[in-house]
């Protein structure tokens, strides 16, 4: 009864424009951000902040950036760790070979560089689309893989091939708590996740979607599609660098190249399955999907099945977290946001039958 529309009138575009029009959802997001700054670092401990809360927003974000490309833009990729390793490697020189690099620019320039690696595999794209484009991004995760693992420049010639990230200093300020690295990496993911939920409402994200919908109808309407695919693996690619970035400076403190093999791309890639495809929301509910459930399932087992051995719960854990996939695909296609959404849309009707 109280998501209603009655009274909330709008007298401009502008007002009619906004990106959450409904008065609610502006409270709510507004809440839910309030809660994220200022109730999470308080209550939270730095367990949580450190091992949950802060991969959970990166991984969210690198879903996002893959989103952007596969969701919006209709076209498969398989190379979403690849370009994570290319943010973090890329912050890591930038950092070690330009004396008195920003921290903030050194992830700005990571995302660059990883939006220029993804223009480049990217350009089959221009030809080839659905599986056959998958399979060119794959090549794209082994190639970048091989590259790192190669070459001791990018690891600064460590034998071992890892490296360790440099502290993070902001306007000298030092992030060596579990609470600044999490406020700084929610500052971040709220910055881009916002901007992306503008992009696509803009002209770009149209093209976006008018090429996911029927590129042939996008083409003969006028639509550059060469350019609007590139742009999609441009801007898809710079969300995923900075989260690889993120994954290295503010979560692992230290990462080799095999910490982004093919399953980080899998596992995004069944985040913004589950989450819902084409949505911002989608994609940071997918990445509480497959993070934190698995938290929540393992606590579960130990709590029902106190003496049972820990191999039999971790098995149980797998087989329920898998079920748990199926059944949410199979009650609703179209992931999680789409519940959301479904959701909403009876709230408003309540009481009144529907």
């Amino acid at each position: 009864m109280f998501y209603r529309l009655a009274g909330q009138f709008k007298s401009s575009y502008a007002a009619d424009q906004q990106i959450f029009p409904i008065r609610q959802d502006r409270i709510f997001v507004i809440g839910v951000m309030v809660c994220a700054f200022l109730v999470v670092p308080v209550v939270a401990n730095d367990y949580w902040l450190g091992a949950i809360l802060i991969p959970f927003l990166i991984l969210g974000l690198a879903a996002l950036g893959l989103n952007i490309l596969t969701g919006y833009t209709g076209q498969l990729s398989l190379g979403t760790a690849g370009f994570m390793a290319v943010g973090a490697f890329a912050a890591f020189n930038f950092i070690l070979r330009v004396p008195g690099m920003p921290f903030l620019l050194a992830l700005f320039l990571a995302g660059v560089t990883a939006a220029l690696i993804g223009v480049l595999f990217g350009l089959p794209s221009v030809r080839i689309k659905g599986f056959y484009l998958a399979v060119a991004t794959l090549a794209a995760q082994f190639f970048i893989e091989w590259v790192l693992t190669k070459y001791g420049w990018f690891s600064n010639y460590n034998p071992s091939g890892v490296i360790t990230a440099q502290a993070i200093e902001i306007a000298g300020y030092r992030f060596d708590t579990p609470v600044s690295k999490y406020l700084l990496t929610l500052g971040i993911v709220a910055a881009l996740a916002l901007a992306a939920k503008n992009m696509a409402r803009t002209q770009t994200g149209r093209y976006w979607m008018a090429v996911r919908d029927m590129d042939l109808a996008a083409e003969v309407t006028g639509i550059d599609i060469v350019r609007t695919k590139l742009v999609a693996f441009a801007v898809s690619s710079f969300y995923c660098g900075v989260a690889g970035a993120l994954w290295a400076y503010a979560y692992l403190g230290a990462v080799e190249p095999q910490a982004f093999t093919l399953d980080r791309s899998f596992q995004v890639l069944f985040m913004i399955i589950i989450g819902g495809v084409g949505t911002v929301l989608g994609a940071f509910l997918g990445a509480a999907f497959i993070v934190l459930l698995p938290i929540a399932l393992n606590v579960a087992a130990h709590a029902l099945f106190p003496g049972v051995s820990t191999d039999l719960t971790s098995n149980l854990e797998l087989v329920l977290f898998g079920a748990l996939i199926v059944f949410f695909l199979a009650v609703e296609p179209h992931g999680l946001a789409r519940l959301w959404q479904i959701g909403k849309e009876k709230l408003r009707l309540w009481p009144f039958p529907h």
